[in-house]
C-alpha cells in the first residue's frame, strides 16, 4: 500500500513537472516570435516562461524545478548548439524564479493576492529582484563563452532583466488571477457585456496608440484602471497581458510612437509603459481586493455581533444584517 502510494505521487510529480516543461517550452518559442538583437545578443521585451515557471512553483511547490530546468534547456537548445553558453542559460533561468519563489514564501506571499503587500511583494521580490539572477547570469555566459562582447553586458542584462521581469509582471498574475476567480454563478449573456466591451476597447485602443506618430500610449490607463475596479486581478491582468502583446509586436515591427527611436529608445519606452500598466493595475486590484476584503469581515462580525445580542435578549426576535430599510 505504501509504496503504490510512493508510485503515485511520483507520477504524479513527474507529470507536473512534464506538463511545466512543455509550457515553458510553448511559451518560450512564442516570446522568441518577437526578440531584438542588443550588443550582438537576442533578448525578447517579454518572456513569458518567467511567469509560468513561478506560477507553477507557487502552485506545485519546488519539486516542480526539475521541469523549469527542462524547458529552460529546450528552449536555450533552439536558439543555439547545445555548449557551456546553455550550460550557463538553464542554471539562471532556472534559478530565477526558485529564488523568487523562497522568498515570496519566506514573507508569507499568499497566492490570492488579496493584499497590497502580496502584490509589493509580487513585484519587488518576484519580478524585479529575482530575476537578477537570470539576468546577471545568462549575459555572464555569453560574456564568458566568447559570443557577447564585455562591452555589450550591461545593455544585454538590461533588456534580459526588464524582459524576465515583465514576464512575472505579466503573466503571473494572470495565471493566479484566473485560478482564483472561477466561474461567474450567473452565466446569462447580458454579465458578459462589460468584459467583452472592456477587452475589445482595450484591444481598440492599444492598436491605435501603437499606429499612430503621435505620444498616446497613456491612453490605455482608463481602460487599465476600468479592468482593476469592477473585475479585480484577473480582468487587470486580462488587459494588461493584451496591451504588453500590442506594444511589444509594434515596437519590434518599429512603427508607431516608436518609429522615430533608435533600439535603445524603444526598449525603455516599451518597458516604461508595460511595466507602468502592469504594476498600476497589480497595486490596484491588490487594494480593491483587500478592501472588499476588510468589508466581508466587518460583514461577517456585525452578523455575529447580532446573534449575540439576539441570545442576550430572550424573547426577542433575531435582528437582520444588514437590517431593512423599511
Amino acid at each position: 500500500m505504501v509504496r503504490n502510494e510512493e508510485l503515485r505521487r511520483l507520477t504524479v510529480a513527474g507529470l507536473q513537472n512534464i506538463a511545466v516543461a512543455a509550457l515553458y517550452f510553448t511559451s518560450g518559442r512564442l516570446g522568441l516570435l518577437r526578440k531584438v538583437a542588443i550588443a550582438g545578443a537576442e533578448v525578447t521585451p517579454l518572456w513569458p516562461p518567467t511567469g509560468i515557471a513561478l506560477t507553477a512553483l507557487l502552485l506545485l511547490g519546488l519539486r516542480i524545478w526539475p521541469g523549469i530546468a527542462l524547458g529552460a534547456l529546450l528552449v536555450t537548445a533552439t536558439v543555439s548548439p547545445l555548449n557551456l553558453t546553455v550550460l550557463g542559460v538553464v542554471p539562471g533561468n532556472t534559478l530565477a524564479p526558485v529564488c523568487a519563489f523562497l522568498m515570496l514564501r519566506r514573507v508569507g506571499f499568499r497566492v490570492e493576492l488579496e493584499r497590497l503587500r502580496d502584490g509589493l511583494a509580487l513585484v519587488f521580490l518576484g519580478a524585479l529582484t529575482g530575476m537578477l539572477i537570470s539576468a546577471t547570469v545568462g549575459p555572464g555566459a555569453l560574456v564568458l563563452h566568447g559570443d557577447l562582447p564585455p562591452s555589450g553586458f550591461w545593455p544585454t542584462w538590461s533588456a534580459w532583466w526588464t524582459g524576465d521581469a515583465m514576464g512575472v509582471l505579466v503573466v503571473t498574475p494572470l495565471l493566479l488571477g484566473l485560478r482564483t476567480a472561477g466561474l461567474p454563478r450567473d452565466l446569462s449573456p447580458r454579465r458578459w457585456i462589460e468584459p467583452a466591451a472592456l477587452l475589445s476597447a482595450t484591444a481598440l485602443v492599444s492598436l491605435l496608440v501603437t499606429h499612430t506618430t503621435l505620444s498616446l500610449l497613456f491612453l490605455v490607463f482608463p481602460l487599465l484602471i476600468w479592468a482593476a475596479l469592477r473585475f479585480q486581478l484577473a480582468g487587470a491582468a486580462a488587459c494588461v497581458l493584451l496591451v504588453s502583446v500590442v506594444t511589444v509586436v509594434a515596437a519590434t515591427d518599429n512603427v508607431g510612437p516608436f518609429a522615430s527611436h533608435r533600439l535603445l529608445g524603444t526598449m525603455v519606452i516599451l518597458q516604461a509603459l508595460n511595466g507602468s500598466a502592469a504594476l498600476t493595475t497589480l497595486l490596484l486590484a491588490a487594494v480593491v481586493a483587500e478592501r472588499r476584503s476588510t468589508y466581508r469581515k466587518i460583514e461577517q462580525a456585525c452578523i455575529g455581533l447580532a446573534e449575540v445580542v439576539a441570545r442576550l435578549a430572550p424573547g426577542g426576535d433575531t435582528p437582520r444584517w444588514p437590517p431593512s430599510k423599511d
